[in-house]
């Protein structure tokens, strides 16, 4: 998915106000990967290229007419998801431990204190390590 058209449609009250209203149904994965990327765009340690997936991958979140149109229950957001995993594995360098904590700190504000535990948050680290590990000996 060609991420760089969807950029334009990335902005922070944007971002803020569609998981401010579709947390719930999104669901806590397409959420913590929404948040993990929105929090290495604003770290100053991410470089520019990794910038530019990210803006494609949350403009995608945004954009209103997605591939799979996020009325559609249960399935609505799965289109997101698969553009924001894309995205936190291709900049999974740039999303350290503080990123992670403050996507951590939020992610509890929206479901309480039990989504940090969550099997599916526990699953997009999972990914987050996995991702690491490649990209680590792809460099070697």
């Amino acid at each position: 998915m060609d991420n760089s058209k969807y950029e334009k449609h990335y902005s922070e009250d944007d971002f803020w106000g569609k998981l401010k209203k579709a947390a719930k149904d999104a669901g806590l994965k397409v959420v913590y990967a929404g948040l993990l990327l929105y929090y290495a765009l604003q770290s100053p340690k991410t470089p520019m290229k990794a910038k530019i997936q990210i803006y494609g991958a949350l403009g995608y979140l945004i954009f209103p007419f997605d591939i799979i149109p996020d009325m559609i229950p249960v399935v609505g957001y799965l289109d997101d998801l698969g553009a924001l995993m894309l995205a936190v594995g291709a900049v999974a360098m740039s999303i350290d431990k503080e990123v992670k904590h403050k996507a951590r700190i939020k992610l509890v504000d929206f479901f309480g204190a039990d989504a940090a535990r969550n099997q599916d948050i526990i699953d997009v680290d999972a990914h987050l390590v996995k991702d690491e590990v490649s990209v680590s000996l792809s460099k070697e």
